[in-house]
C-alpha cells in the first residue's frame, strides 16, 4: 500500500519539478564527485583495475536505481529510503537508512565544498577553507529561497561542467602523449583492491537518490521518478567511463593515485597543460552543482525524519512562503561549515560510501518485499543490489568501516534511549 502523504496543510511541499528538472538535479548530484574527487583513491586501491571497479559500481548503482524508482513510484513523498524502510520493513530499518543517508551525505557535502575550494582557490589552506564555507552558506541560502531556483541553477552548472569535461577529453586525445602503455599498472590488492575501488567510486553514483528524496516536489511522481533516475544514471556512467579511460591513458594509475587533482594531472601529462584552467573551472562548477543538490536532498530526508520524531520536531518546519524545510537546511549549513574546517577531502569519501551503501542495501531489501502489482523490475535485481552493497561495504578501507560502524552505533543507541524515555519499554521494542 502507498505510504501516507503529508497533510494538505501548511507543512506540505509544492510539486514544481518536471522530468527534465529531476534529471538535472540527479546529474548535478553525480557529475563532479567521481570525476574530480574519487579517481585518485580508486587508483591507489586498484591501479588500472579501477575501470573494472567503475563498472561494478555502475551495475550496483543501476540495481539501486531500479529499487529506488520502484519504491518512489508507490511512496511519492520526501524522505527516500527512510520512508520506504519504515513502510516495507519497519521503523528501525527506516531509521537506519535515514541515519546513514543524513550522516553519509553530510560528509559528502563537506567533500564537495572542499573539492570546489581546492580547484577554485589555489592559495593557502585557510583561504580554501574560507571559500568552502562561503560556498556552503551561499548555496544553502539559495535552497532557502525555493526549489525552482535550485533546479534552474543546477541546469546551468551541469551544462557548464559537461562542456568542460568534453573539452578536457578532447584535449587529452589531441595532446599526443596519451597511450595504452600507461594502462599497465595493476595494484597488488587483486580482487579486493578492485572491490575497494568500486566502493570508493560508488560515492560518485549516489546522486540519483536526490530525485527520490524530492518525491514530494515532483509533478506526477509515479511517472516522472522512474524515468528520471535511470536517465540521469546512464548519462553519468557514460561520462565517467569516457573521462576515466582518457585520464588513465594520459597519466597512468600511479600519477592519478598520487594526485589531489587527478584531471589536472591527466591533461598536463597528455601535453595539454593549457587546458588546466578549464579543468579547474569545470571541477569547481561540478562540485557546486553536487553540493547544491546534496543540500536539498539532505534537507528533505531530515524533514521526513523530523515529521516522524526520529529527529527533533523543530526540523519539520516548512517555510510558509518558500515552501522548503528551512530549519533543516540552516542546521545542515552550520554542521557542514564546521566540518570543512576540520576534515580531509579523501578521508570522507570512504565514510560517505559506507553510509550510502547501507542506505541502498535497505532500499533493495524494501523493494524485494513489494507485491507484484507494484513491481517494475524482477526481484533478482533487488537481491543483486543488496548483495553488492554489502560486499562493497566490507571492502572499504578499514578506517571507513570503523568510523561508519561507530556512527551507526551512536545513532541507533540514541534512538533507543529516546524511545525508552518517550514510551514504555514494550512499546519501544515494538517500534
Amino acid at each position: 500500500m502507498p505510504g501516507p502523504e503529508p497533510s494538505p496543510g501548511g507543512d506540505r511541499l509544492a510539486r514544481r519539478l518536471g522530468t527534465g528538472d529531476a534529471v538535472m538535479i540527479g546529474l548535478g548530484s553525480m557529475i563532479g564527485a567521481g570525476v574530480f574527487a574519487a579517481f585518485g583513491p580508486a587508483a591507489r586501491a586498484a591501479g588500472t583495475g579501477l575501470l573494472i571497479g567503475l563498472v561494478i559500481a555502475a551495475v550496483i548503482a543501476y540495481c539501486n536505481a531500479a529499487a529506488s524508482a520502484q519504491l518512489a513510484a508507490v511512496h511519492p513523498t520526501s524522505g527516500g529510503t527512510y520512508i520506504y524502510g519504515r513502510e516495507r520493513l519497519g521503523h528501525w530499518w527506516g531509521f537506519t537508512a535515514g541515519w546513514g543517508f543524513v550522516v553519509g551525505k553530510t560528509a559528502s557535502c563537506a567533500a564537495m565544498a572542499l573539492t570546489f575550494a581546492v580547484y577554485a582557490v589555489p592559495g593557502p589552506w585557510w583561504a580554501q577553507r574560507a571559500a568552502a564555507v562561503a560556498a556552503v552558506l551561499g548555496l544553502a541560502a539559495l535552497n532557502y529561497h525555493g526549489v525552482t531556483k535550485t533546479a534552474l541553477l543546477t541546469r546551468v552548472l551541469v551544462a557548464t561542467s559537461l562542456t568542460a569535461l568534453a573539452v578536457v577529453v578532447a584535449g587529452i586525445t589531441a595532446g599526443g602523449h596519451a597511450g595504452a602503455a600507461h594502462l599497465d599498472g595493476w595494484r597488488a590488492g587483486g580482487a579486493y583492491g578492485v572491490l575497494q575501488s568500486a566502493g570508493l567510486l560508488f560515492f560518485a553514483f549516489a546522486g540519483y537518490a536526490r530525485i527520490a528524496t524530492m518525491g514530494e516536489e515532483v509533478r506526477d511522481p509515479r511517472r516522472t521518478i522512474p524515468r528520471a533516475i535511470p536517465i540521469a544514471l546512464f548519462i553519468t556512467v557514460a561520462v565517467y567511463l569516457t573521462v576515466g579511460v582518457a585520464a588513465l591513458l594520459a597519466a597512468g594509475p600511479d600519477r592519478l593515485a598520487a594526485s589531489t587533482a587527478p584531471l589536472t594531472t591527466a591533461v598536463e601529462a597528455a601535453g595539454a597543460g593549457a587546458l588546466a584552467p578549464v579543468v579547474r573551472v569545470g571541477a569547481a562548477l561540478a562540485a557546486l552543482g553536487a553540493l547544491l543538490a546534496l543540500i536539498a536532498g539532505i534537507g528533505r530526508t531530515t524533514l521526513a525524519m523530523a515529521r516522524h520524531r526520529d529527529l527533533p520536531g523543530a526540523l519539520a518546519a516548512v517555510h510558509p512562503r518558500h515552501r522548503v524545510p528551512h530549519r533543516a537546511e540552516i542546521v545542515l549549513a552550520i554542521v557542514v561549515s564546521a566540518l570543512v574546517a576540520t576534515v580531509d577531502l579523501r578521508g570522507v569519501i570512504g565514510f560517505s560510501s559506507f553510509g550510502v551503501l547501507v542506505y541502498y542495501a535497505i532500499a533493495n531489501a524494501s523493494a524485494f518485499t513489494q507485491p507484484a502489482p507494484d513491481r517494475r523490475w524482477p526481484r533478482g535485481l533487488n537481491l543483486l543490489g543488496l548483495a553488492g552493497c554489502l560486499t562493497l561495504v566490507a571492502a572499504l578501507p578499514w578506517q571507513s568501516v570503523l568510523a561508519g560502524t561507530v556512527m551507526f552505533a551512536i545513532g541507533l543507541t540514541g534512538r533507543y534511549l529516546v524511545l525508552r524515555r518517550r514510551v514504555p519499554p514494550a512499546a519501544s521494542a515494538a517500534r
